[in-house]
């Protein structure tokens, strides 16, 4: 079977699991204890084909305007995904999730994806290259990033037991949030504007490792097609991510799983998964460029755009009494502030060379399976948000 036929059988899949996931909760399994997990299960596998579709527009979007664009859209309609998912939960007033869910992604993006797109895209080749600058920019980027965004959970560990710390909490929040996007436009002005000759490089022609590949399309799309088509998988993320954060709190208390888990590791996956086939893909195809955008990319918007953006959100909630909503503070805590720490250390240390080869992924893909473990047994009562 051709690489396109499994893609497009795979994608009918999870098509169709996306009205058995309705089916699911609102009338065969109503009100049964096994309910939510087959309802989370059906609402996974029906993201997925849409996160996909999402990268496949992308991927052509970015073969008109070379890596350093084509990475930032894809990931940002590959974040996309998760920005939704994180706001319906938001709503809800799963503050915990949220958080979870904006660690599991900076994790993911770093760990997972790169992970695996330095090992597919390196098995059969003795190394592959990518921009140094471009991995010692993002890398630097990242470094300020997560030092802004765990500052606040820093001063809530130091000072929780002082009078009146929430009010402070908020403050520093928000003010760190304004920062923060203002830092992230101005990265956006130095890739893109003041110093894009610095990250703008060809990518690396196809090898022996990647002939005879066979792409999902034949046929180019043309640009309105893939902004179409990402429009609709926006709209239809959206519409089942409803179910899926629904059904992903109610699954954790059946199962007497902690939501931090559920967040880290499965509602990260999934709204990872756009990054991931399409890194992927490019890796395998000796697009380390491209592929390496992508993670940095995913990984800087989460930090620099998303989780402040929901910081902010959260508090216009608030004040207008929508839904259960609180107020979201930059609070991590200190499993995620290690487990952020130690992902962006590993990674700048083995990407700073601009090289990667195959045992890198391993070791990238090891460490995200130990820290999976260890949250899997943190205790629920353990959390603080």
């Amino acid at each position: 079977m051709r690489e396109s036929q499994r893609v497009r059988y795979l994608n009918f899949i999870g098509y169709l699991c996306i009205p058995l996931a309705y089916l699911s909760h609102y009338w065969i399994g109503h009100g049964e204890t096994w309910e939510p997990t087959l309802t989370f299960i059906l609402a996974a596998l029906g993201v997925v084909p849409l996160a996909h579709l999402m990268g496949e527009a992308t991927e052509e979007l970015s073969e008109r305007t070379g890596p350093t664009w084509g990475g930032l859209l894809n990931a940002t309609f590959g974040n996309a995904a998760e920005l939704i998912i994180a706001l319906l939960a938001l709503y809800k007033g799963l503050n915990a999730m949220v958080m979870a869910s904006l660690t599991g992604s900076i994790l993911g993006n770093l760990l997972l994806v790169a992970g695996a797109a330095v090992l597919v895209g390196g098995w059969g080749r003795e190394q592959q290259e990518f921009s140094k600058a471009s991995a010692e920019t993002n890398g630097g980027m990242l470094v300020v990033a997560i030092s802004a965004m765990l500052a606040p959970a820093i001063f809530h560990f130091t000072f929780q037991y002082k009078t009146g710390e929430a009010q402070r909490e908020h403050a520093i929040s928000i003010s760190t949030s304004i920062i923060l996007l203002l830092v992230y436009a101005a990265g956006l002005f130095f890739t893109l504007k003041t110093h894009s000759h610095l990250f703008s490089t060809e990518p690396s022609g196809p090898d022996e490792a990647s002939r005879g590949m066979t792409t999902v399309h034949e046929q180019h799309w043309s640009t309105q097609r893939c902004v179409l088509y990402l429009l609709l998988a926006s709209v239809g993320i959206g519409v089942v991510a409803e179910l899926l954060v629904g059904s992903a709190e109610k699954m954790a208390h059946s199962l007497n799983w902690n939501p931090i888990f559920v967040g880290v590791i499965l509602l990260a996956i999934i709204g990872n998964a756009a990054e991931h086939s399409t890194a992927i893909l490019l890796a395998r195809k000796n697009d380390m460029d491209t592929a390496m955008t992508i993670t940095y990319q995913s990984s800087l918007q989460i930090a620099l755009f998303a989780t402040p953006f929901l910081v902010l959100v959260s508090a216009g909630m608030v004040a207008m009494g929508m839904g259960q909503s609180r107020h979201l503070d930059l609070i991590f805590s200190p499993m995620e502030v290690a487990a952020v720490i130690l992902s962006v250390t590993i990674v700048i240390v083995l990407n700073s060379n601009g090289k990667s080869n195959w045992f890198e992924g391993v070791m990238l893909l090891a460490i995200y399976t130990i820290l999976g473990i260890v949250f899997f047994y943190i205790p629920e009562d353990a959390l603080a948000y």
